[in-house]
């Protein structure tokens, strides 16, 4: 009889669930109190385990798993679970994702009208033996304007949850097509400087990754109106807190309500401790009894699905992949994948469709892998979700993303090559790539200009006119700033027409470097891509 260790505690009806299944429970919900070795010992005997915040899941305690086989995390994220050694060892890793974006939701509602009629403050006063209801004086929600930053599943519950109050909801998500935002009854903002001036509330919805983190400090508070109000649901760091702060007594906006923080639990010299104006609260926004015991029934059919019946959902690396058929098509996932990141970065507008074609040897080979590395590596770039050749293709489709392919085993060019085309609101992108060898990804194509780049690190891709001396011209700028070029590339249809230069450097352009690129009159567009370092692969994948 397979084993299931409760690592955590976990409601009943989850523990129910299982038992009911005909599986062996070992509920041990303090087993993170104990020493590591009895920890690591527990996890070996077991078939699969659920853990919620504790323990964590380390590389150490998974060195020798024994016979364990999948973890599911009863909650969202898996930032508790080292995800690379448990793909390594051939662990799957599941989680929860929608078992709590009810509460998260309400939430963040709660804490709108909390700012809106000043509730706290009043609260205060009345026990306080006061009666002053000239001085709690509030706003009302309908007529107002909500602006949502990350349209996934808590962004869409809020959503929808404002409509009904009467609400005007403008919403920024690159992923989210204007027809489905339209669907869900959102204006599309083009950018986040576009929505902060609109709106009477914003919340933010987006992961703590390098790119959002401090994503609004001073000078986005700055564009936002003074009755404003901020909401933080999501992530701590998202906001830079100081900045808040110092908005919040200066008067720059109207009131902030924040329930996650850079550090958690909060220390005394957190910032919006002492601000004026400010609602806090200490991570409830998955704290009621409804999202504890949907997180728990969840991850519960998901261990028994997996180990009753073999299926995977929620899977956040690639385990559900048979190894076999991975084997085959490795180095391509890797193209496929760099593709995908590549067109992420590229693209101009919310993405509407991404169509694929597998030419030559590849269109024998097992596409739909292929496919899914694509879509993973097109999505990775701005998601929160733990993106992979699982899931990648249902989160397009929850955006709105139509994503197609075919096969032309007539070769051309070169022996295999993936061609893939992007298409926006503001157009359509190529990009095609193939092997060298059997491991040497290269890019032999990017719009209409042929070339063989190198897929990896950072990459300067610019346009311009092919004109004499303008590559000595760029080359010159960034050595005065200190940036080495390690490969260069030059697309061109006709000789003084069109071109394409892709230059890959040794570490990012300063702001300063880019700008004087851009000053040259026969640079028409320029865009700095990071990728993976050669033969780096995503934790689904090595």
């Amino acid at each position: 009889m397979p084993r299931v260790l409760i690592a955590d505690k976990l409601e009943t009806s989850g523990i129910d669930l299982l038992k009911a299944a005909g599986l062996e429970v070992d509920n041990q919900p303090n087993l993170s109190k104990e020493p590591k070795d009895k920890q690591a010992a527990a996890f070996r005997a077991a078939d699969a385990v659920i853990v919620r915040s504790q323990p964590k899941v380390t590389a150490d305690l998974l060195e020798n798993p024994g016979k364990l086989r999948a973890i599911a995390r009863a909650g969202a994220g898996v930032d508790t679970i080292d995800t690379a050694a448990a793909t390594h060892k051939g662990i799957v890793v599941m989680n929860t994702p929608g078992g709590n974006s009810v509460s998260a939701a309400e939430h963040t509602i709660a804490l709108m009208f909390a700012l809106a009629r000043r509730i706290p403050q009043a609260d205060a006063t009345v026990k306080a033996g006061g009666w002053d209801r000239n001085k709690y004086v509030g706003v009302q929600l309908a007529g107002k304007t909500l602006g949502i930053v990350g349209l996934g599943r808590i962004g869409r519950e809020i959503a929808r949850r404002a409509i009904g109050l009467d609400m005007k909801v403008v919403a920024l998500d690159q992923f989210v097509t204007p027809e489905k935002m339209a669907e869900l009854g959102c204006t599309p903002a083009a950018s986040l400087d576009a929505l902060l001036p609109q709106v009477d509330f914003l919340t933010l919805h987006v992961p703590n990754t390098p790119e959002t983190k401090g994503m609004v400090g001073t000078r986005e508070l700055g564009l936002l109106k003074k009755s404003a109000y901020v909401l933080n649901v999501a992530r701590g760091g998202i906001i830079d807190e100081k900045a808040l702060a110092d908005a919040l007594a200066a008067g720059v906006v109207a009131g902030a309500g924040v329930d996650v923080f850079t550090a958690e639990p909060t220390t005394p010299d957190q910032p919006l401790l002492k601000a004026p104006n400010v609602v806090l609260t200490p991570h409830l926004g998955a704290s009621t009894v409804e999202a504890q015991e949907n997180v728990a029934i969840e991850a519960a059919q998901l261990i028994a699905d997996f180990l009753l019946r073999g299926q995977v959902a929620n899977a956040v690396n690639m385990a559900s992949v048979d190894p076999k058929e991975l084997a085959e098509v490795r180095p391509f996932v890797d193209l496929a994948r760099r593709l995908g990141l590549l067109h992420a970065q590229l693209a101009q507008g919310a993405i509407r469709k991404a169509t694929l074609t597998y030419k030559g040897d590849l269109a024998g080979k097992k596409t739909r892998l292929l496919t899914a590395a694509f879509t993973a590596g097109l999505l990775e770039y701005r998601l929160s979700e733990g993106v992979n050749l699982v899931n990648a293709e249902v989160l397009a489709r929850e955006r709105g993303i139509e994503i197609a392919e075919s096969s032309n085993p007539k070769k051309g060019d070169f022996a295999s090559l993936m061609h893939a085309e992007v298409e926006t609101e503001k157009g359509a992108t190529v990009a095609a790539g193939t092997l060298f060898g059997d491991q040497y990804v290269r890019l032999v194509q990017l719009g209409p200009f042929r070339m063989e780049g190198y897929l990896d690190g950072v990459l300067l891709v610019f346009t311009h006119r092919d004109v004499p001396g303008l590559i000595g011209f760029v080359g010159t700028i960034f050595g005065d700033h200190k940036v080495n070029i390690a490969q260069m590339t030059v697309g061109r249809q006709t000789a003084g027409g069109e071109a394409i230069g892709i230059l890959n450097l040794d570490n990012p352009p300063p702001e300063a470097a880019l700008n004087a690129v851009k000053a040259h009159p026969h640079i028409s567009n320029l865009t700095v891509v990071t990728l993976p370092a050669a033969g780096e692969l995503p934790a689904w994948l090595g």
